[in-house]
């Protein structure tokens, strides 16, 4: 059951995304100097519209990065399975890392990637989240600069996506309350009919 974009609600603002980014960036500045060992390493594909805009706040001295991880398979659901689509392409010893990731939520792809890195023997390693979402975390990991911190809800936009739409939205959706439960709902309705078969 894939939910259809009438499904979503307005829950972050342009504005309100812009506003709290460049104060992040202003954190970070002051806390991950020099900027030029700072490696901001963004998170494919979901950090990407948020990390465009956050290194715009950053000094200009600093290097960019990206990999990507797997762990959601279409859908709404993560699978718990994580897995390196590509890695980076800089090493990374010695200097500040500033891991940019659209959403924290189970904590289990974060929790890999900060194993998988700091074997790299980085300086420092720090994790900038757009979005937490504690109330699904299985792992705990260290989130030390947050967007916002939101419910157990699905979102779109702003580089995250359902099944690879609606990333370019410039604010961020939530699935409505009603259609969580209507797609819970017909979820059950689903499993229970293929158990009667």
């Amino acid at each position: 059951m894939i939910p259809r974009f009438e499904d979503f609600e307005p829950l972050l603002s342009e504005e309100q995304i812009k506003a709290r980014t460049r104060e992040l960036g202003r954190a970070i500045s002051r806390d991950l100097a020099p900027a030029s060992d700072l490696v901001v390493v963004g998170v494919l594909k979901g950090s990407l519209v948020f990390m465009a805009d956050l290194i715009r706040s950053l000094p200009p001295d600093v290097t960019c990065d990206f990999l990507r991880l797997s762990s959601y398979e279409g859908g709404t659901e993560s699978t718990g399975s994580v897995r390196f689509d590509f890695d980076l392409t800089q090493p990374i010893a010695g200097k500040n890392v500033l891991i940019v990731e659209d959403i924290v939520d189970t904590g289990l792809t974060m929790s890999f990637l900060l194993d998988a890195l700091r074997v790299r023997k980085p300086r420092e390693l720090r994790i900038c989240a757009l979005l937490d979402k504690p109330a699904r975390r299985k792992r705990e990991v260290p989130v030390h600069y947050k967007g916002f911190t939101i419910e157990d809800r699905f979102v779109i936009g702003y580089g995250l996506d359902l099944e690879g739409r609606f990333r370019n939205l410039p604010y961020i959706a939530a699935l409505t309350h009603e259609a969580q439960a209507r797609l819970r709902a017909e979820a059950d309705a689903a499993r229970e009919r293929s158990k009667q078969q």
